[in-house]
């Protein structure tokens, strides 16, 4: 009876594991392998051991040290940026302001949008002669090639993916605003509580957790920009790398340069890098409580 129960029960489990074990194990295990390769991929695929000469490379490739440079100011910009409008958005949507169900709709537009679509749009706005360009002339303030100028391109993006990011997580700390008992703030205020005061000692304490979900989705997303970098750059990373990022080095070492066990030693650095960085946010947020 046992046994048949087992079967049962790995039968109906034989779908997911079918899935995971072909679309997640055996693409890392594929990865693994190639990292530790020199692929030959024109005439005929050859592979040739390296040992460890790949991951020696990473040391010594400067594009790899200006794409880590781009991704950590991408990150380290965006990622609190979007932490702290989303609380500020929620916080101010779970107050009761009139149409609060039509703001949550216009709030919630850009992430049902295509990404892809978002970036044409936003690289319409930012050419010379684009909307953004008119309203800061129009306000007497300098105008820059968004587009073209090293100083300014990747700060484009940031403002987009902020723009566009922003209101997923906004709903998440909706949602969990709205599970904290009003009792709690109630009893602040018998105690003299001010607004600021509830805000900082209730609501920030109380969203700990969910403050660490987000910021680990934040960081494991950012880490990963590709799509928009692609796009804005045509594929190339430019203007003189300074929209180059991680994922964009990779695809352009495996389709433009062929050498797929170099970028999959790039690849298992980047993993490495976006688990250290979850593990000490982790830490510093306390995580653990969830």
């Amino acid at each position: 009876m046992n046994i048949k129960e087992d079967l049962a029960g790995y039968l109906f489990m034989a779908p997911v594991i079918l899935i995971l074990g072909t679309f997640v194990l055996l693409p890392i295990g594929y990865a693994i392998f190639l990292s530790w390769q020199k692929v030959q991929l024109l005439g005929g695929i050859e592979y040739e051991f390296v040992g460890f000469r790949n991951f020696v490379r990473l040391v010594a490739d400067d594009r790899l040290w200006i794409a880590l440079k781009n991704t950590a100011e991408y990150v380290a910009i965006v990622v609190p940026a979007q932490t702290i409008l989303a609380l500020v958005l929620a916080v101010t949507l779970n107050s009761g302001i009139k149409g609060k169900n039509w703001w949550r709709i216009i709030y919630f537009l850009p992430t049902v949008t295509s990404s892809a679509v978002l970036t044409l749009i936003f690289m319409w706005i930012y050419k010379t002669d684009g909307l953004l360009n008119h309203f800061l002339a129009f306000l007497q303030l300098p105008t820059y090639n968004w587009l073209g100028d090293p100083a300014v391109a990747l700060k484009g993006i940031m403002l987009m993916n902020i723009w566009s990011t922003t209101p997923f997580y906004m709903v998440i700390y909706l949602a969990a605003l709205q599970d904290i008992p009003k009792s709690v703030y109630e009893a602040a205020t018998l105690d003299g509580a001010n607004w600021w005061q509830q805000f900082i000692h209730i609501t920030v304490p109380l969203l700990k957790p969910v403050t660490f979900f987000v910021v680990t989705m934040g960081v494991i997303g950012t880490f990963q920009l590709f799509d928009q970098s692609y796009i804005f750059s045509g594929g190339s990373g430019g203007p003189n790398n300074a929209t180059l990022t991680v994922v964009l080095l990779i695809y352009q070492y495996v389709f433009r340069d062929l050498q797929m066990g170099y970028a999959a030693a790039i690849a298992f650095m980047l993993a490495a890098l976006i688990i250290s960085v979850t593990l000490i946010q982790r830490r510093w947020l306390g995580g653990e409580k969830l």
